[in-house]
């Protein structure tokens, strides 16, 4: 399945430190693959459009049952304004009724290093399992 990839809804300012999320999302079935694969357009559209986001991308890896997505933000408050807002709320709410295991790390860095790697992205995540 495709990948959307990395969208810059607002440019931070250059020497700006911008809050990054990357998040892991595994499926119980492949339903739920389904059902989240098919509600992540809208979310990446909400991002487009949410205050404070500098980027997003997501990799959708259905037929693993497996998601990563990456986000930056202005900060930590922009991330969590939109977290709380619908439909991300509601469609959060939803997916944990068909999740297998998820996980989320968080960092800063300069606006200069965008857009944020896959590789970076699943490094962290990595580490964030192992509890380093």
């Amino acid at each position: 399945m495709p990948d959307i990839p990395w969208s810059t809804p607002t440019q931070a300012a250059p020497y700006a430190e911008v809050y990054v999320m990357a998040s892991r999302f595994e499926t119980a079935s492949l339903t739920g693959a389904i059902r989240f694969f098919l509600k992540a357009p809208g979310i990446i559209l909400q991002i487009r459009k949410a205050p404070g986001a500098h980027g997003a991308a997501l990799r959708a890896r259905v037929f693993s049952r497996t998601f990563l997505t990456l986000s930056a933000w202005e900060d930590r408050d922009a991330l969590y304004r939109f977290a709380r807002s619908e439909p991300h709320r509601s469609s959060s709410r939803a997916a944990a009724a068909y999740m297998k295991e998820s996980g989320f790390t968080f960092w800063t860095v300069p606006a200069s290093e965008l857009p944020i790697s896959w590789g970076e992205a699943e490094r962290r995540l990595a580490q964030q399992k192992q509890g380093y």
